[in-house]
């Protein structure tokens, strides 16, 4: 099979769910599929955000029941434990009148289900891994998928077929444009931009300490904050090159070709968009106390290789943001020539010639 060309794939079960992360990474893949006329579904959880983010693309979705697959004692445990099983069942019911030639798994709890209920229709799965290290779905669900494809190439992964792909980028991301970023946004042509994204998760401190450092920041930079939903200060709306955002949707690539350099926690799909676009980036991981630790490794991998400034949450204060960002800049020049080493695979295409073979291989 030609790189690109899915002509062989009638019909592909896309899954992957419980944050944005474990879809928008998806919604590439499936807009290629569907151009090249294949039939595409896609399953997630009844009550998680895949339903919204996939109906632009006008796919049928499919919701089932998913248990979280939680690492710490809670008594929500004992509900999951038993959404699991009904999920499999739905799962290996749907994939049986739907008859995919394969499914694409992107992680997140919802997967699972739908995994087991491929493996028992004898439908065989391809994964895609972001983080340095597999997360709990994708482990529990390694024995059942043909192929794990992965982010980096350090990614430690035990399974018997791995291979890097990169994370498939959105196109409005790789046509995005500076100076129509800046005129969307409304901010000045000449000063410096300074774009700060908080993720889903662990925003509210980004944002607490940023607020606390737009005096400093604000005298040399626009700053320009996407601050999560409900999240926006009212009472810094007025604020003189102070730009606050819940979220962005279709500007995104042209908000994020504006900015001269950013602060972002630490997720690995945000990871490989700064070093995809070349964008000097200063990397804030979520502390193990609030996730399994998969940031501060995705961090220390960046950090380890000269492409990334980290800044830890327990040394995160303004003084400390304002330091960081005036470092980055001063050598922001050093880590854009360090990050032209970065590989940005056609992750796409390098995915869906992935799912043929495994329809080859059944």
């Amino acid at each position: 099979m030609t790189t690109g060309s899915p002509g062989v794939l009638p019909c592909v079960a896309i899954t992957g769910g419980g944050t944005a992360g474990h879809v928008v990474p998806a919604l590439p893949v499936a807009e290629a599929l569907l151009e090249a006329g294949s039939s595409v579904h896609f399953v997630g959880s009844t009550n998680g955000p895949e339903g919204r983010l996939v109906a632009p693309l006008g796919i049928p979705f499919h919701g089932i029941q998913a248990g979280k697959l939680r690492r710490y004692f809670s008594f929500e445990n004992f509900v999951d434990a038993l959404r699991i099983p009904l999920g499999i069942v739905q799962a290996w019911r749907l994939l049986g009148r739907i008859r995919p030639a394969v499914v694409f798994s992107k992680g997140g709890f919802v997967s699972f289900p739908v995994v087991v209920g491929a493996w028992l229709n004898g439908i065989p799965v391809v994964a895609h891994e972001s983080d340095l290290t597999p997360g709990l779905a994708n482990r529990l669900a390694q024995r059942f998928t043909t192929t794990l494809c992965v982010n980096f190439e350090g990614t430690r992964a035990s399974h018997a077929r791995v291979v890097v792909t990169g994370t498939p980028l959105r196109r409005e991301l790789l046509r995005g444009n500076a100076a129509r970023g800046r005129q969307r946004l409304g901010i000045d042509a000449e000063r410096p931009v300074l774009l700060v994204v908080g993720g889903s998760l662990g925003a509210a401190r980004l944002n607490e300490v940023l607020r606390a450092a737009l005096d400093e920041l604000l005298v040399e930079y626009d700053v320009v904050h996407i601050c999560g939903a409900g999240k926006i200060d009212e009472s810094l709306r007025a604020l003189r090159g102070y730009t606050q955002r819940e979220y962005v949707s279709d500007e995104w690539g042209d908000i994020i070709a504006a900015a001269d350099i950013v602060l972002s926690r630490a997720g690995a799909n945000a990871l490989y968009e700064w070093l995809a676009l070349g964008k000097p980036h200063i990397l804030v991981p979520l502390p193990r106390a609030a996730s399994r630790g998969d940031q501060i490794e995705n961090a220390a991998y960046a950090e380890s290789r000269g492409w990334s400034l980290v800044l830890t949450e327990d040394a995160l204060n303004s003084e400390t943001l304002v330091a960081g960002v005036a470092k980055l800049a001063a050598l922001s020049g050093e880590f854009r020539r360090r990050m032209q080493a970065f590989r940005r695979h056609d992750s796409t295409s390098l995915i869906i010639d992935e799912l043929a073979k495994a329809t080859l291989a059944r």
